[in-house]
């Protein structure tokens, strides 16, 4: 009797075992597809690792909207935002806010943060991660607006586990000390609202220069992870570009890829398929999360949608351009695995 109340209980705890697994597994699957952030929750930093409520990697895949100026301001809405969700399959949606062009942040403060502050909601009733993007190339010189903004942005959102900020998108070739002294300024001013939510600091070249940035971190803060950025097909974000991306992941620097394109650095050239999906392969290797360049009707080889695409989402496949097809398609691969 024993014997036999003890082979019991073994086959009852595997079956509870295995039940428990296709659980998890069915809960992940459903949070890819509906709601990423019940899934991971709020994203921290240990180890040089990004990480979820469940200390592991979350590997957030999604879309940058463009320059919230010109024309990728009239996709700043609840419905593209419900559309990408659902049609590209997106975890995560950035928000470009300019700062420095016409009708930017710095001339039109109140537009730009109704505009996207509305779009930042949408992402979050959608369940989707959002980053915060100043998208900015000279942020250094914006400081004392930059940090007006963040305190804004950490009164309104601390808590929410879907926000993540970035304070400076791509700063030109000026020095990591530079950078790293705009950073810690504007990082003191978000921690005084918000503890905890994940913060990502850009690099030199237009983050680029990640093994730089890696041999001197902030220090003093917690969560904090650094912007990579790359265009598959140009000649030269190739190997080189990758060995420092490498060679700051050995050095224990947390990335999140904020932005890369499918074409050239300009945002236009050639779409080389080979190149970006060697690029895409070390993304999964490096379970790194990425947002795609991005939501515009351009005709220009980054833009997702070709000129006159609805500013209602909704889109057929025929108003996507060859970017839109191929990152729609991985997306609804990589983020249903």
């Amino acid at each position: 009797m024993p014997s036999y109340m003890m082979i019991s209980r073994k086959i009852i705890l595997k079956k509870i075992a295995i039940f428990s697994l296709l659980c998890f597994a069915c809960a992940s699957a459903f949070a890819q597809n509906g709601n990423p952030v019940s899934l991971h929750g709020a994203l921290s930093v240990e180890n040089g690792k990004i990480l979820d409520q469940h200390h592991i990697e979350p590997q957030l895949r999604g879309i940058s909207l463009s320059w919230s100026v010109w024309a990728g301001r009239k996709y700043y809405n609840n419905d593209v935002v419900k559309w990408l969700k659902s049609d590209f399959n997106i975890s995560l949606l950035r928000i470009s806010m300019a700062v420095e062009p016409d009708s930017g942040y710095l001339k039109d403060q109140a537009g730009q943060e109704q505009l996207i502050t509305k779009t930042i909601d949408a992402a979050i009733k959608q369940n989707l991660y959002v980053l915060i993007d100043w998208h900015d190339h000279h942020a250094s010189k914006n400081v004392e607006a930059s940090k007006l903004f963040f305190i804004k942005m950490a009164k309104k959102y601390a808590g929410k586990p879907n926000v993540i900020y970035e304070i400076w998108n791509e700063p030109e070739r000026v020095s990591w000390p530079l950078i790293k002294d705009y950073a810690v300024q504007v990082i003191t001013e978000i921690r005084k609202y918000d503890a905890n939510n994940l913060i990502v600091v850009g690099s030199p070249a237009w983050d680029q220069d990640v093994d730089i940035t890696a041999k001197d971190p902030i220090s003093g803060f917690k969560n904090i992870a650094y912007s990579f950025h790359f265009y598959a097909s140009d000649p030269s974000h190739q190997e080189k570009l990758m060995a420092k991306a490498d060679a700051a992941i050995q050095m224990g620097l947390p990335l999140f890829v904020t932005e890369w394109g499918v074409g050239e650095s300009d945002g236009n050239g050639v779409f080389d398929r080979t190149k970006t999906a060697t690029w895409l392969n070390w993304l999964e290797k490096n379970k790194l999360s990425w947002a795609n360049w991005n939501i515009t009707d351009k005709d220009e080889t980054t833009a997702i949608l070709k000129p006159g695409a609805s500013v209602k989402g909704k889109w057929p496949v025929q108003m996507l351009t060859p970017a839109g097809d191929y990152i729609r398609s991985q997306l609804n691969e990589l983020n249903r695995k």
